[in-house]
């Protein structure tokens, strides 16, 4: 056992200098858990940020009024009040992505029970945007016009809904956006780097000279997990802390960082493993990116970290449950979002670990095999 260790330990140090020779994966990995990161929250692709309404009020009634104060920052712009010609200009020009029109006596119709209808003209050519913000916009007007109708005692509701928030108040997609590209990022770097490290070996020949020395194949695999899985174990924590806590503002604990982290290492070792066996199928480089590429694409989109796995087709559910990533993406979601301890989320840590030992096993039946043909 010692000599194994001792084994591991030099091969270790010789991945790790080879790794920070290559400065151009080195600034790679430094901007995707950091630039990145940043780029992808700040899109604001699940939420509405900064859009410009505009209001024709034929009613200007007190309900009007309110509905058309609703409508604040930083979700929407300062609403401005526009003349019907000009609405046609003004959208084709995209001052405005919304037009809301409040027809004559809204308000009194409304209390009469005759129950009117407020219109919104959307700009479709900002897809995003005028999708979620039509829908935004839909929310914030009943919400007030409940409100006001409540208030006039006009109305009454057999239940009464109180919402109590206690992650992410403000439904911010920042936070989430960040954790999940830290995950999702983990994954593309950790197989890349493991399994271009074997398949850069085959190519060069630094196999045929492991052979003649006391190395087994064990050493050689162990060796890579640890080492890349160590320098992307240290970047990934640095992210969470300096970027999703410090640039962003999640307030994410210390001790749900570090419980985080352990998640990461176990990940780490299951999808290097992945890596591995990946990188021993595959007989060159091309091959080993057309072979990885395609399952890093699916793994992700089935991970639950873009979309809901409920929302998914019954067989991809329990097919995506063989995924490494989809349980980091259901773990980082329990750890970091909800303040789930150890005692909840291990058999998530247990699943990934099942899961990694799976895949060294192969990758290490295959490495033998690939060891032998070449001696």
């Amino acid at each position: 056992m010692l000599r194994w260790l001792k084994n591991v330990g030099y091969l270790m140090f010789k991945e790790l200098k080879s790794l920070f020779s290559d400065i151009v994966m080195i600034i790679l990995a430094i901007y995707m858990f950091s630039a990145a990161i940043l780029v992808v929250s700040n899109m604001g692709m699940t939420d509405v940020k900064n859009g410009s309404v505009a209001i024709i009020d034929y009613d200007q009634s007190t309900l009007s009024h309110r509905m058309r104060d609703a409508l604040i920052m930083p979700y929407f712009k300062k609403v401005h009040e526009v003349s019907p010609k000009e609405i046609d200009r003004e959208m084709d020009l995209g001052n405005y992505t919304f037009v809301a029109e409040f027809p004559p006596n809204y308000e009194k119709d409304m209390l009469k029970g005759d129950n009117p209808q407020v219109q919104v003209l959307v700009d479709a050519t900002a897809i995003t945007q005028a999708g979620i913000g039509s829908g935004y916009i839909s929310q914030i007007f009943t919400q007030e016009v409940n409100e006001f109708m409540g208030n006039t005692g006009r109305t009454t509701t057999p239940i009464k809904v109180v919402n109590n928030v206690l992650y992410n108040p403000n439904h911010s997609s920042k936070w989430f956006m960040a954790t999940t590209q830290n995950m999702t990022n983990l994954a593309l770097l950790a197989l890349m780097l493991v399994g271009s490290a074997i398949i850069r070996e085959k190519e060069r020949g630094t196999l045929e000279h492991l052979l003649v020395m006391p190395i087994g194949s064990s050493e050689i695999a162990m060796a890579k997990v640890f080492a890349n899985g160590l320098v992307l174990l240290v970047i990934s924590m640095l992210s969470i802390r300096f970027i999703t806590v410090g640039a962003l503002g999640a307030p994410i604990p210390t001790e749900q960082i570090a419980l985080f982290g352990l998640g990461v290492l176990v990940f780490l070792f299951s999808i290097a493993s992945l890596g591995i066996m990946l990188a021993v199928s595959a007989p060159s480089m091309p091959q080993f990116g057309l072979l990885c590429l395609p399952i890093y694409l699916i793994m992700n989109m089935l991970s639950g970290a873009q979309s809901p796995v409920e929302n998914m087709p019954e067989l991809a559910q329990k097919l995506t449950q063989f995924s490494p990533l989809t349980i980091l993406a259901a773990y980082g979601q329990d750890v970091l979002f909800r303040g789930a301890g150890l005692n909840i989320v291990w058999p998530y840590l247990a699943k990934m670990a099942a899961l990694g030992a799976v895949f060294l096993g192969v990758a290490l039946a295959q490495f033998k095999s690939m060891l032998s043909k070449q001696g």
